[in-house]
């Protein structure tokens, strides 16, 4: 009788079960990765498989522009199998990016770390307690939105296009820079912080908005922020650090109970190749148990995934001379099996 594993296929045919039970793999005929055709500026087509290649998001050709000429095709980056296994990422087969992946586990947990004991910039205003909680809420929203940028003043561009939220002005966005994780598309105008305002006004305050139901837990707290917030243009990247930022620098009692995979970014795209599955359930079970073994808050593994998988280092507002903590970065190689 066919024996069926945990990821609905054959186990003799799942690469993943297979290996770890020492099951023969039955040669493949073809290919089960998805296929798509890319057109090219030329107006030719050609396919692609999912396996090796992935269409990523750019922006929006200008009105009258060629469809299809905004498309690129970007090959991932991948170490050469070097005999790595561990069962915390069963999706890497080279040490060299869990060397990577630990780098950016590091990383992303000192920062999180520095929120909370000595926030830079205008990350120190939000976590003013003295503060006006509407103000500091908004001045957060900004700042994910805007994404702070890289250099010796992330945080220019948010104090450009800052405005108060007592004064109801939409925030001055006309050609500002932003960072590697904004929502901000020129082509929306202000409509997602039109919707932003609306959402908040629905629930009486922003402070309303966040702080839900007093007998709330962090983490459920959390989730429903994450399930409101999913307003148009406002991507799950910039909804995740917004609420990672209010709860790390103090303003609300929230706290990540998942890292709230899903949809066409870099951190759920990341997660699928590193931890090796791609049901949003095991998934997030394998994302806590990965973040538990390496000793850091579940939240660091959104900066950290999203680091590894782009292969470029955002820093969200720490500049660019800060590295992870070797001690961090030591606990996470010994959860890894690095030497």
């Amino acid at each position: 009788m066919p024996t069926f594993c945990r990821h609905n296929h054959l186990i003799q045919n799942c690469p993943i079960c297979s290996r770890e039970q020492s099951i023969e793999l039955r040669p493949i005929v073809s290919s089960s990765a998805p296929r798509s055709t890319v057109r090219t500026p030329g107006g030719s087509q050609r396919r692609t498989s999912g396996s090796s290649q992935r269409r990523t998001s750019s922006p929006r050709p200008a009105a009258g522009g060629r469809p299809g000429a905004g498309v690129r095709v970007r090959r991932l980056a991948r170490g050469a199998d070097d005999g790595f296994r561990c069962g915390l990422v069963p999706g890497l087969k080279s040490s060299a990016d869990a060397e990577r992946l630990a780098e950016e586990l590091a990383f992303a947990a000192r920062r999180l770390r520095q929120l909370a004991e000595d926030p830079p910039g205008l990350y120190a205003e939000i976590a003013a307690s003295e503060a006006d909680i509407e103000e500091r809420t908004w001045l957060a929203f900004l700042t994910a939105y805007i994404s702070p940028r890289g250099g010796a003043d992330p945080f220019a561009s948010v104090r450009l296009a800052r405005t108060t939220w007592a004064s109801g002005q939409p925030p001055r966005l006309e050609g500002i820079g932003t960072g590697p994780r904004t929502a901000h598309d020129p082509d929306r105008g202000t409509a997602t912080i039109d919707a932003y305002r609306a959402w908040a006004q629905r629930a009486g305050s922003q402070a309303a908005a966040f702080g839900g139901e007093a007998a709330w837990t962090p983490e459920r707290r959390f989730a429903r922020g994450f399930e409101r917030l999913a307003l148009p243009g406002f991507h799950r990247d910039a909804r995740f650090d917004l609420l990672t930022t209010l709860g790390w620098l103090g303003a609300y009692e929230l706290r990540a109970g998942a890292l709230q995979l899903g949809g066409d970014n870099e951190a759920t795209v990341a997660a699928k190749r590193a931890l090796g599955i791609g049901d949003p359930l095991l998934l997030e079970r394998r994302a806590a148990e990965l973040a538990n073994a390496c000793g850091v808050p579940l939240e660091a593994l959104d900066l950290g995934l999203h680091n590894w998988g782009t292969g470029e280092r955002a820093t969200l507002g720490l500049g660019t001379a800060v590295e992870p903590d070797e001690p961090t970065l030591d606990a996470v190689r010994e959860a890894l099996g690095l030497p």
